[in-house]
């Protein structure tokens, strides 16, 4: 007769059975989903026997601007700790409504700051500026600034 006692009569110290071959297994790492790559639609021209021809200006499909890729490379870029320190001039307004926005969301539990929303906009531009050059939407201000 053999006397069980101690932490061996618990149940996370059962050894574990062998799994049968056909048994799936769940990864415990989040795999990262397949890139799709965008398809080209080619666009049916139909011309009038009257008229010219005239080809539409843009072929391409427009990706939102708040792509999951642009996401997370903001979201990574604003996670390391910024140690340079810098002044900016806002005015009252602007000041304004960056607090209303880190309010407003505390209110919903997400926890933010005036120099994280700052840090997001300002890198916004810049890859913004860095992916569409003269079409950005820096340039473009910039440009206005100037005229």
């Amino acid at each position: 007769m053999t006397k069980k006692s101690g932490l061996a009569d618990s149940p996370f110290f059962i050894k574990p059975q062998p799994r049968p071959p056909e048994a799936e297994v769940t990864p415990l790492v989040k795999q990262k989903k397949p890139r799709i790559k965008e398809k080209k639609v080619k666009q049916e021209i139909v011309v009038s026997r009257h008229h010219d021809t005239t080809q539409p200006s843009n072929h391409d499909t427009t990706v939102s601007r708040y792509h999951d890729t642009i996401v997370e490379l903001l979201r990574k870029t604003v996670k390391i700790v910024g140690k340079e320190a810098a002044t900016h001039r806002f005015t009252v307004e602007e000041k304004k409504a960056i607090k209303k926005i880190v309010f407003t969301y505390e209110d919903q539990g997400v926890l933010t700051s005036e120099n994280e929303i700052t840090r997001i906009a300002v890198n916004y531009l810049i890859e913004d500026y860095e992916q569409n050059g003269e079409s950005s939407l820096l340039d473009k201000v910039l440009k206005a600034l100037n005229t």
